[in-house]
């Protein structure tokens, strides 16, 4: 064996180099995948952040949580939840120190981009009917054309009911799909700039193409996708007004690759961090500090809105569990540390151009440390401090955690934010740690299995 230099020796003691998970630690390849068949049924039954919501609430009911009640008073180790309006969900596991101590928060969001209905949706146009969109989030347009998608939501008919929607999930249910021009036709379309494509007003539904059986009828075809909706479902056209309906792809997630260590699908974005975070609140029974687990809303376009990191939703919570304990929920916040966890693009060698490779995100090397989001010059980001940084950074390496540091892409590239800048406002000790992502915002994106399972890891090492 060649005896290593003094300068290579020295490079071992003063530099350092991520790690490749499959690697480093080539035993864990079989527990990532064990844990990302849960991933997957998650994924696939939580298509909205309704749908995650419901899914959340029956899983830690049968896990020993019960519905959090501002007039009781909880011991330690006690597990209780909160849902906000079906769409956030808080889960809450109090720990050995006092509260006075400080709690770990440990966030992300439930959104993801999509195509919602507009309030007034339903037209036919040349013997098709159709619905509106409006797309929600940052998304590329031309990708949503000549996709399956799945019609998902609610919608609260006249006379209160509520009524819950999923068509297009089921093998044998009817698809949807915003229609495109064939490439003969297209010469004039192909000269657009990239992100008209497909326009805003073009990512039209496809409901039907069946007219109604009555010649006096104007609109026969809008008539006749209104009368089976109106059949199944007890649908008027003045309910669309009552309604939150959302259409996504109805692809299921997949392992992608010979070797299936990738995993596609719809929604990645940030509803990988929300399982892997709720996996580690159901794990942690008897965590050291409070844990606060919260699965969000509206992330994908500010935070905005009552269900949303902006609103006092969190806030106000925690004051109701502060006041049981005699305690300030702003002496809290100030001793507390929180996880925004949300995802990173992870370097493409397709597209190297955009990113600056030392300072990228990979797949297979972990979660992702992001000391800072925003665009440009760190504009709206939260920039955690050296101090928060250590003290993560320590969480993983007492537990093993195989982890990376990233950013979003070239400095002057663009960006993107997560709620990391809501919990400084908070005055809690904030920074970003989340996946990896490929493809991000796409209907399909890829995540790879190793850093879904070490990401969990990170989350354990934290809450614990």
């Amino acid at each position: 064996m060649t005896k290593k230099t003094d300068g290579e020796q020295l490079y071992e003691k003063l530099g350092y180099s991520f790690k490749h998970i499959a690697k480093a630690s080539h035993e864990d390849i079989e527990q990532a995948e064990q844990f990302s068949k849960g991933y997957k049924a998650f994924l696939d039954a939580g298509k909205t952040e309704r749908e995650c919501v419901n899914y959340t609430e029956k899983l830690v009911k049968e896990n020993g949580y019960t519905e959090f009640d501002k007039n009781a008073h909880y011991k330690e180790f006690d597990k209780v939840y909160y849902n906000n309006r079906g769409k956030n969900i808080v889960l809450i596991t109090f720990g050995k120190r006092p509260l006075a101590d400080g709690v770990k928060f440990n966030i992300a969001h439930i959104d993801s981009p999509r195509l919602d209905l507009k309030p007034n949706p339903l037209y036919e146009q040349d013997e098709l009917a159709y619905f509106k969109t409006h797309y929600y989030g940052g998304i590329k347009k031309y990708q949503w054309g000549t996709i399956p998608l799945s019609m998902h939501g609610v919608v609260i008919l006249k006379d209160g009911t509520k009524v819950e929607l999923s068509v297009g999930e089921k093998d044998d249910d009817p698809k949807f799909i915003v229609s495109d021009l064939l490439p003969h036709l297209s010469a004039r379309q192909n000269e657009r700039p990239l992100k008209d494509g497909l326009k805003g007003e073009e990512l039209n539904i496809i409901l039907g193409s069946i007219p109604y059986q009555d010649d006096a009828v104007k609109e026969p075809f809008k008539l006749m996708a209104l009368s089976l909706l109106n059949e199944k479902y007890g649908i008027t056209e003045a309910d669309f007004m009552r309604a939150e309906i959302e259409m996504v792809p109805s692809a299921k997630a997949s392992d992608i690759g010979l070797d299936r260590s990738l995993i596609g699908a719809y929604g990645q974005d940030d509803r990988v961090c929300a399982y892997t975070a709720l996996m580690a609140a159901l794990s942690v029974d008897k965590p050291e500090y409070t844990t606060v687990t919260v699965m969000t809303d509206k992330e994908e376009i500010g935070s905005e809105g009552n269900t949303g990191m902006a609103s006092r939703m969190l806030a106000h919570l925690m004051e109701d569990i502060c006041d049981m304990y005699g305690v300030k929920a702003r002496d809290v916040y100030r001793k507390s540390t929180c996880l925004s966890s949300d995802v990173n693009a992870a370097y493409d060698p397709t597209f190297p151009d955009v990113f600056e490779k030392q300072n990228s995100s990979f797949l297979n090397h972990g979660p992702v440390l992001t000391k800072y989001t925003g665009s440009r010059g760190k504009g709206g980001s939260n920039d955690a401090s050296a101090e928060t940084m250590a003290k993560v950074i320590k969480y993983m390496d007492d537990d093993n955690v195989i982890w990376q540091i990233g950013e979003l892409g070239k400095v002057d590239e663009g960006g993107g934010g997560t709620i990391a800048l809501f919990m400084g406002d908070m005055d809690v000790d904030t920074v970003d740690l989340g996946v990896p992502v490929l493809a991000m915002h796409s209907p399909f994106e890829v995540t790879s299995k190793l850093d879904v399972y070490y990401t969990y890891k990170a989350f354990m090492a934290f809450y614990k």
